[in-house]
């Protein structure tokens, strides 16, 4: 049954008073929101008594489904004992114990022994969100390249279309025009180098197929000469680049642009080569979201649309082998192409979607060049009021053993599987141009004629207006411009998978008319 709404009070309160981010208000206040009151697994309820499936995690945090037992009941627990002390001059214990354990997941024997050059992750900087998360590995790279004597004047090198945050050293390093040049201004300049983003790459010389655009590239992996280049040049000029920065797998922000299999390695060890530190935004990708249980370039078992309860076509795709179950993959993704980075940053799915936390791994050479005597004055001088706060990490203990429990583990791998066999029914739609995954995200972009690649201008609202369209149908998610994000929690059904693929199906439709 469709929601039906009436405005509410509380929706009138939020128009009057609450700003929203990355919103534009004028547009906002002529709709009427929808007000959420609860949540239960991969269900969202509003004022009004509407259910909605939560298609992209509460903003990609949330993983084990919302008001979880488990969670509830860590969260409750330590509320007997303590919310909140300084970790200013104090420690506390979740704390103490969700570092150990994070420094667990971060160093699997695998990656340690692939890496032997590098250092193991070994301390733990806890902060507030993603853009701190950053933040933080910026300000530690940054003087770690300085007392070590490698460069005064540290260099960054980032990704085209890269997104790391809102803080005013995170913005720095991002490369997204759109929302970053008003506040050009107060940022300091770093490099940016081509992402790899087959469908729109000027480089791949393949006519547009129904496919992930990974899977028909024609290229010579020009897209990693570019960050040869970028090295070569930073070499010759001797200045060279104090880190490369980067989203592993899939960048999220910039329209959820996923690397080709064998890209992360081969750029990481080009920075390697050059000297450069490695710094992995997880904030996204961390804790399984990009991890595929699989083959990444997974086949479906059928491609045709009775699988979301689509009318069939007169052309029905032929079968496939089904896809079979693998061992749980890494928890973080740099770690599925071997790479393990210098900073390893985290945030949203750290609580499970419940508490903003975040938390920045580092080596034992990056914290002993912050060791001195006092009157050194050597100190990290940065931290939060909310560091290491007790609820947040009581929650984060709590999310990281579901993460590691078989149910959890044959959840995303149904998940998964679900994904795999639904989304092909999509390529009827001649607006969706490519259809991306990578583990359990999802990116489908809309163009005007999928033959061309012909985009909507942003103007046209393409990517908001099927949102809209979805949450008519009970399906909520967010659109990255022309990009339509599904990302389920990993308690989210088979059925439930179908059934935002099916109103993405029907939204599609019914708002773009299936042509230009």
């Amino acid at each position: 049954m469709k929601p039906s709404r009436k405005k509410t009070q509380l929706a009138r309160l939020d128009q009057r008073y609450v700003w929203h981010p990355f919103t534009q208000m004028q547009d906002w206040l002529r709709t009427n929101p929808i007000v959420i009151t609860s949540g239960e697994g991969a269900v969202l309820r509003d004022d009004c008594g509407n259910e909605y499936l939560d298609g992209n995690s509460s903003i990609w945090t949330n993983l084990h489904g919302h008001n979880h037992s488990k969670i509830n009941a860590a969260i409750s627990k330590q509320l007997k004992k303590i919310a909140h002390s300084s970790a200013l001059g104090f420690a506390n214990e979740p704390a103490s114990l969700l570092a150990e354990k994070l420094v667990e997941l971060a160093n699997p024997k695998s990656i340690v022994l692939e890496n032997k050059r590098h250092s193991r992750l070994g301390k733990v900087f806890y902060s507030d969100d993603g853009s701190t998360a950053l933040e933080v590995a910026l300000k530690l790279c940054h003087e770690f390249t300085r007392r070590t004597g490698k460069s005064k004047k540290p260099r960054f090198l980032s990704l085209d279309g890269a997104y790391h945050g809102d803080t005013v050293g995170a913005v720095s390093l991002g490369h997204i025009d759109l929302f970053h040049k008003a506040y050009s201004g107060l940022l300091f300049k770093t490099d940016k180098v081509m992402s790899p983003y087959c469908y729109r790459c000027p480089f791949n010389r393949a006519r547009p197929e129904r496919a992930d655009a990974r899977e028909y590239r024609k290229c010579n992996w020009e897209c990693v000469g570019k960050v040869e280049q970028a090295f070569d040049r930073a070499k010759k000029r001797k200045q060279p680049f104090a880190a490369f920065v980067y989203e592993p797998l899939m960048q999220g922000a910039a329209g959820m642009i996923p690397q080709p299999q064998g890209w992360l390695k081969k750029v990481c060890g080009l920075a390697r080569a050059h000297g450069a530190q490695l710094i992995a935004d997880e904030v996204m990708t961390g804790f399984g979201r990009c991890s595929s249980s699989g083959d990444r370039n997974q086949k479906p078992v059928i491609r045709n649309q009775r699988s979301i309860g689509i009318p069939q076509t007169q052309n029905p795709r032929p079968k496939t082998p089904s896809a079979r179950r693998h061992p749980p993959s890494p928890i973080f993704a740099s770690h599925t192409e071997d790479v393990q980075p210098d900073y390893l940053c985290l945030a949203k799915g750290l609580t499970g979607g419940y508490l903003p936390m975040a938390a920045t791994l580092t080596t034992q050479a990056v914290f002993d060049s912050f060791l001195g005597e006092y009157d050194e004055f050597k100190t990290f001088f940065h931290g939060h009021s909310y560091t290491g706060n007790q609820l947040g990490a009581s929650a984060g203990l709590a999310n990281l053993t579901l993460l590691e429990s078989l149910t959890s583990i044959k959840g995303r791998q149904r998940i998964e599987t679900a994904l795999i066999n639904a989304l092909p029914a999509l390529w009827d739609q001649p607006n969706v141009g490519d259809i991306r995954r990578v583990g359990l995200v999802v990116g489908i972009e809309l163009v005007k004629n999928w033959q061309t690649r012909q985009p909507f201008d942003l103007r046209e609202q393409a990517g908001v207006r099927v949102c809209q369209a979805m949450a008519k149908r009970g399906v909520l998610t967010r659109p990255i411009g022309n990009v339509i994000v599904l990302m389920p929690p990993y308690c989210t059904a088979v059925e439930q998978v179908k059934q935002m693929i099916g109103a993405l199906y029907d939204s599609i439709a019914e708002v773009l008319g299936g042509g230009e």
